[in-house]
């Protein structure tokens, strides 16, 4: 079997850097291959020793001038720009630096929002492939936006048109409602410059002849999203996750190994979560990026207490608020005494630890892609509370495509009041389906990833395509 030699760049964001781990830690698994994971320097020295790195995996992190991290006040222009042209060079150096050596790199992999690798790939003359970090679904729907569906979504998703309106994407099994789609093709999404990079990527994708795409999810998952497009060649290899929680392989591979934000500073959690009965903790986490309002975590308290439950909350400390400013959200929560006698705050923890946790009762969650396959891949049945980007979308697979969950109901001003979440704690905590629904995606997981399974065989035949030379460069 060819000794494959991976370069593996990944968008310097928590939501990146975990799957692409997963997936270079795999990729040695497999095939013996030796992986070089290159991302942002202030990625990287956030990581620190969080990572025990397995043989085969090195990295190379490479400034990016901003080296204490991306600051809202920051140009995100000048950022992406000094991002691809700094990068574009720490790669073209690594390449270069190996061959001579004798042993040149096979392939070069990157997880989306790098489009200009691809194109550096083909320069260097070598098979190139995109981590898709998000469902199949979103890259269908994206990829229909920016061919030939972009002006009737957006008359469908201004401010004055109808919220009922639902759109049919071609391929996909479900009408999609403005609030499904992903925030940044709805025409009153505040973030353009988001949007101009997947507009970016698709170009640079439609330059290729039947690129690549190596999607986080399986094919049981999403049957039809994978063979929606014939242009591209999605292959489903996910879910991207610890070993230990999935397919038991490496029982030592309990986390992903790169939190770049610090954990609790003890266990306690755990052994509190140890102390609970089955089935009853509520676990609260909006992810790596999600900023909430005060009023937002005002009202999110106030449903925790009123639903009586014990839990779970993840607060991350020092977030930035709307406006650029350090604020920590918890220290502003009014009852945060009431709320300690209940459950736990905690600044981070290891999330799929927690969910595979015995007492977990239920997961609200932003509905982050990561986030929403751990739930499936646990067997954790979900009160989606979706912020932007994909997470709309993801809310409704896991509402109307899977059945593992219930969405939440803004009020006029976009607040999810106590009332509702109490609401739809009180019917997921008490629904048999759902939670039934919930292991049953459980074993299906656990299956793809399974010697023989789908996505086992899915990453296989890639790398013996990489070997046989039948990627284009």
């Amino acid at each position: 079997m060819t000794q494959h030699r991976f370069i593996m760049v990944t968008f310097p964001t928590q939501g990146h850097i975990n799957p692409s781990l997963q997936l270079a830690k795999r990729l040695i698994h497999i095939t013996g291959a030796h992986v070089t994971f290159v991302t942002s320097l202030s990625a990287h020295l956030r990581i620190g020793d969080s990572i025990s790195t397995p043989s085969g995996l090195t990295f190379a992190p490479f400034s990016d001038g901003y080296d204490q991290g991306f600051r809202s006040a920051d140009s995100t222009q000048h950022f992406m720009s000094e991002l691809k042209r700094r990068g574009e060079q720490a790669i073209t150096d690594l390449v270069v630096s190996s061959a001579s050596e004798g042993h040149p790199y096979t392939c070069i992999l990157c997880t989306l929002l790098l489009p200009w690798v691809a194109e550096l790939a083909r320069e260097l003359n070598l098979p190139t492939a995109v981590v898709w970090i998000q469902p199949a679904t979103v890259f269908d729907i994206y990829y229909y936006y920016f061919n030939g569906y972009k002006d009737l979504i957006n008359i469908n998703t201004a401010a004055n048109s109808d919220p009922s309106y639902a759109v049919e994407i071609p391929g996909l099994p479900l009408a999609l409602k403005s609030r499904d789609l992903p925030s940044f093709i709805v025409a009153t999404n505040p973030y353009s410059g988001a949007l101009s990079l997947f507009e970016e990527q698709f170009e640079k994708l439609g330059q290729e002849s039947r690129p690549i795409i190596l999607v986080n999810t399986f094919d049981a998952l999403e049957p039809e999203a994978l063979k929606a497009i014939d242009k591209y060649n999605l292959i489903g290899i996910g879910p991207l996750m610890p070993s230990a929680f999935l397919d038991g392989k490496d029982p030592s591979d309990k986390s992903f190994g790169g939190d770049l934000f610090p954990k609790s500073k003890d266990s306690t959690y755990l052994e509190w979560l140890n102390s609970k009965p089955d089935e009853s903790v509520v676990y609260v986490s909006f992810g790596s990026i999600s900023v909430l309002s005060k009023i937002q975590m005002e009202e999110i308290a106030k449903g925790l207490l009123d639903s009586g439950r014990p839990f779970l909350w993840v607060i991350r400390e020092n977030q930035k608020s709307g406006e650029g400013k350090e604020e920590k959200e918890d220290e502003e929560l009014s009852c945060r005494e009431e709320l300690e006698e209940l459950g736990m705050i905690v600044p981070w923890c290891n999330q799929v630890e927690v969910l595979s946790n015995p007492s977990l009762g239920c997961f609200v969650t932003h509905c982050g892609w990561n986030s929403s396959l751990e739930s499936l891949v646990c067997g954790v049945p979900v009160v989606a509370f979706p912020q932007w980007t994909d997470q709309g979308t993801n809310a409704k697979l896991i509402e109307d495509m899977w059945k593992t969950g219930m969405r939440v109901a803004p009020n006029a001003e976009g607040v999810v009041v106590g009332e509702e979440l109490k609401r739809c704690l009180d019917l997921v905590m008490g629904s048999e389906e759902l939670r039934s629904n919930a292991l049953k995606w459980k074993d299906l997981a656990r299956e793809a990833v399974s010697e023989g399974g789908s996505s086992d065989n899915n990453l296989k035949a890639f790398l013996d395509d990489i070997g046989g030379g039948c990627l284009p460069a």
